[in-house]
């Protein structure tokens, strides 16, 4: 089917840029954070490579990726797409509190 592309949901924690250029979890007031949902998009700039990569939301939020699921193209509007990919990665330690954190 012409326009049809592949379609991939991504679980992601929001990140934030620390004075030595990591990438911590953005926490919210309460000191905790939640996991989101984007995908992939027609206009998406870069290419997925592995867990742990960060994103660009199309509101400019850096998001690590804590997991990748494969999307029916059909249901690819029940998320929010994502603008572009990154080459830049989490740390383990964030890679870790996500997994956690989406296991609970």
């Amino acid at each position: 089917m012409k326009g049809k592309y592949e379609v991939n949901q991504y679980i992601g924690v929001p990140l934030e840029t620390d004075d030595s250029g990591n990438y911590p979890i953005k926490m919210d007031e309460s000191g905790d954070f939640k996991l989101h949902s984007w995908r992939t998009g027609k206009h998406t700039k870069g290419k997925f490579k592995k867990v742990g990569q960060i994103f660009i939301t199309e509101n400019n939020l850096m998001v690590g990726i804590i997991k990748a699921i494969p999307v029916a193209f059909k249901d690819w509007h029940d998320y929010t797409p994502l603008q572009r990919f990154t080459s830049e990665y989490v740390s383990d330690d964030v890679l870790e509190a996500g997994k956690k954190k989406l296991k609970s």
